[in-house]
C-alpha cells in the first residue's frame, strides 16, 4: 500500500529537484526525505529517483508514479473539501500569498467583503511575488496564491493547480519630465532602445514582462538600476536615472513628481493576474468563498 504522505514527498522532490530543497519546503530533514523515498521505492518495487551532480531526477517509473500522484493528491483535496462541507465548515483560517499591488487591488477588498458575507473565515495574508507564491501553494505553506503569469510558471492546465483568472492590467511608460518623449501622447517602446532602464530583478514576473515587451520592440533593455519596489523605480526615473515600464495599478497614489506617465504605443505590455489553489481544493467550504470574493472585487 502506497502512503499518501510519501507521494507528497515525491512531488516535492520533483518540483524542487534536490532532496535538500524539498526537505526545506516540507519542514523535514534531508535524511527523513531520503528515508521516505527509499520506503516508497520499496512499496512500489521500482527505483523512482536518480541522484546526480546537478540534483535529483525521476526515473521513468518515477515519472509514471508522479502523473498518478497529481490525480491522487487532487482527489484527497476533494475528499477533505467534501468532509469539511459535511461538517458545515463555515469557520477557519485561509492563508493567501500575493504580491504587493495584488494585495492592495484585490486581496484587501476581498477581505473586507468576506467580513460581511463570511465572518467566520479569517484571512492571513503574506506578501510574496508570483514566482514564490505558487511553490508555497504546492508545498502547502499557503492555501491560495494571487500570482502573475511569467515564463516558467505552471500552465493553466497544470494537474497540480486550479487557476481562477482575475484581471489583466497594462504597463505604462514612466520617463523623466525632461525626457525627449515626455510630450508624446503615447510612447513607442522602440524609441527607448538606447535609454538606460530601471526595472525589477530577474525572477520577478514583472521583469519578464518588461524584457519581453522590449524584445518584441526589437531591442534588449539596458537595465542599469534594479528594484522590486515600484516606488523606488519611479523615484529613480524622477532623478533622470532612466526609463521604466510600471504596472498601472502600482502607480495609484504614488508621488509622480518629476516623471511623466504615458501609455505605450500599440499593444501595451500586460500582466495577467490569477488566483491558484491546489487542484481539488477549489470547492473547499473555506476556500471557495475566498475565491468568489476575489472574483467579485476584481476590477474590470
Amino acid at each position: 500500500m502506497i502512503e499518501a504522505r510519501r507521494l507528497h514527498i515525491l512531488r516535492a522532490v520533483a518540483d524542487h529537484r534536490t532532496v535538500t530543497a524539498a526537505a526545506a519546503a516540507l519542514y523535514l530533514t534531508p535524511s527523513a526525505v531520503s528515508q521516505q523515498l527509499t520506503a516508497l521505492e520499496q512499496e512500489t518495487g521500482h527505483r523512482l529517483v536518480e541522484r546526480g551532480a546537478k540534483g535529483v531526477r525521476l526515473t521513468p517509473a518515477g515519472e509514471i508514479l508522479l502523473a498518478h500522484t497529481h490525480a491522487v493528491l487532487a482527489q484527497l483535496e476533494r475528499a477533505e473539501a467534501e468532509l469539511a462541507a459535511y461538517d458545515a465548515g463555515t469557520a477557519g483560517t485561509v492563508t493567501v500569498a500575493a504580491f504587493a499591488t495584488g494585495i492592495a487591488l484585490v486581496v484587501a477588498p476581498a477581505l473586507a467583503r468576506l467580513a460581511g458575507t463570511d465572518p467566520g473565515i479569517r484571512i492571513r495574508v503574506q506578501d510574496a511575488e508570483g514566482d514564490a507564491s505558487l511553490p508555497m501553494v504546492l508545498d502547502r505553506q499557503v492555501d491560495i496564491a494571487v500570482a502573475v503569469e511569467y515564463r516558467g510558471a505552471p500552465a493553466a492546465d497544470d494537474p497540480r493547480l486550479a487557476h481562477v483568472p482575475l484581471y489583466a492590467e497594462p504597463f505604462d511608460a514612466v520617463v523623466p519630465v525632461t525626457h525627449r518623449l515626455a510630450e508624446c501622447a503615447e510612447v513607442p517602446l522602440a524609441e527607448l532602445a538606447k535609454d538606460p532602464w530601471i526595472g525589477p530583478y530577474p525572477g520577478n514576473p514583472c521583469h519578464d514582462v518588461v524584457v519581453l515587451a522590449c524584445e518584441y520592440a526589437g531591442f534588449q533593455p539596458r537595465l542599469e538600476h534594479s528594484s522590486d519596489d515600484f516606488r523606488a523605480v519611479v523615484a529613480l526615473a524622477s532623478a533622470e536615472a532612466g526609463v521604466a515600464l510600471v504596472p498601472r495599478s502600482a502607480l495609484r497614489g504614488m508621488d509622480l513628481t518629476g516623471v511623466v506617465v504615458r501609455p505605450v504605443d500599440g499593444v501595451p505590455p500586460t500582466r495577467r493576474v490569477f488566483a491558484a489553489v491546489r487542484r481539488g481544493a477549489e470547492e473547499h467550504p473555506l476556500i471557495r468563498p475566498v475565491l468568489d470574493a476575489l472574483e467579485a472585487v476584481t476590477p474590470t
